[in-house]
């Protein structure tokens, strides 16, 4: 079984280095933010339908 065995071994480590990888993304890249704004016309805005009373 010593193929068995290196076989988890190499996925046990990928997935490590992708969590590793995953988390160093996360602590240390930080997004560029910038004001947002998006103008909606007021013929696309409708009244709410009523719902019908049983």
């Amino acid at each position: 079984m010593p193929s068995l065995s290196r076989f988890l071994l190499v996925l046990i480590l990928l997935g490590l280095a992708g969590f590793g990888l995953v988390y160093a993304l996360g602590t240390y890249v930080k997004p560029a933010t910038r004001p947002m704004s998006q103008d909606v016309p007021l013929k696309n805005l409708e009244p709410a339908k009523e719902t019908a009373k049983p």
